[in-house]
């Protein structure tokens, strides 16, 4: 048969599939566009979406409101994108937690990575910081060390939840660090830093920009940051290698995910907004401004990639680690 194959399934259709999935993307987005944040407030997904949000409603031409569903280590937030429709109206800003380590801490989770979304681009990152109440006799990390062989057991350190990126550092520190120190769980950054700020726990684990007016202003004494440089922010704060500790290393990324099936159109029309949102000269220093830089992937194909290497990373990191969290 020359021409189109006119059967269901055949050219035609897909040419007529292709034709209202272009008309679709010309016309998005005719009302606002959610941003579901899995966390409460308070925590660096939270912070960064509320520093984005504006930016990317410009940019789109209409509100861009953040949402914020919490619970499980943002596990329900992200599963509730996950089963939205894929029209592009509902996304999340999703990070390391619950996109490639909750699939290995947990034995089952509500939805698959790679299957049931469509990656746009990352949009920041972040590194992870451990710091303590004023009152912990440790002004270092090898002094923190050192308290907690003569304590075993002893100290306690919090983080925003069971089996995410703060609670794997905490474990990553009792193994390459040889020290016994207890995790206490918290239903987000918010809660967590509260009590460790009342000194109901000892220390704490989390994002940086959670941290850091804290340790700025003498509330909390920061001891090390997980990455392999100094922030500009405390540049007296030094890096886990710095400290003898290399293995310490975790930085957290922020990504936008949208329902899969969503049009590509609608993906590219996405892309190309929230690039020019991240990378646009105000956010940046916004984002410097609270300890964030900007990080974007060329297109959403190459962040698949990226999404896939991270999991094999991320999975190797967890598995050896033993972080669970159920």
């Amino acid at each position: 048969m020359n021409g189109f194959d006119w059967r269901p399934g055949g050219g035609i259709a897909i040419a007529m599939t292709l034709a209202a999935a272009i008309a679709c993307a010309q016309d998005y987005p005719a009302k606002p566009v959610r941003l579901v944040v899995g966390f409460p407030p308070g925590g660096s997904n939270d912070i960064v979406a509320r520093h984005l949000a504006p930016k990317l409603g410009e940019v789109l031409g209409v509100q861009t409101i953040v949402e914020n569903r919490p619970g499980a280590n943002a596990i329900i937030g992200t599963e509730y994108v996950a089963k939205s429709p894929p029209d592009g109206y509902t996304l999340t800003l999703a990070s390391v937690s619950p996109l490639v380590i909750s699939p290995f801490t947990y034995a089952k989770i509500p939805y698959d990575t790679v299957r049931d979304f469509a990656g746009i681009t990352t949009v920041a990152m972040t590194p992870e910081v451990i710091a303590v109440h004023p009152s912990v006799p440790a002004h270092s990390l090898k002094e923190l060390i050192a308290l907690a062989k003569a304590q075993p057991g002893k100290l306690d350190f919090s983080s925003s939840g069971n089996g995410g990126l703060p609670h794997l550092v905490i474990e990553l520190f009792k193994t390459v660090a040889g020290v016994n120190v207890q995790h206490v769980a918290y239903k987000g950054a918010g809660p967590a830093l509260t009590d460790t700020l009342g000194g109901q726990v000892h220390g704490i684990a989390v994002d940086f920009p959670v941290l850091y007016p804290h340790i700025k202003a003498g509330k909390l004494r920061g001891l090390v940051v997980a990455s392999e440089r100094r922030n500009a922010l405390l540049p007296d704060l030094p890096t886990s290698a710095e400290q003898g500790l290399p293995k310490l290393f975790a930085v957290n990324w922020f990504a936008i995910m949208a329902p899969a099936k969503t049009p590509r159109p609608i993906v590219d029309k996405l892309h190309a907004a929230l690039l020019k949102s991240a990378l646009s000269p105000e956010l940046k220093e916004r984002f410097v401004g609270i300890g964030v830089e900007s990080m974007t992937v060329a297109s959403p194909d190459a962040f698949a990639a990226f999404l896939k290497e991270e999991l094999v990373r991320w999975g190797k990191l967890a598995k050896e680690s033993g972080a669970r969290a159920d």
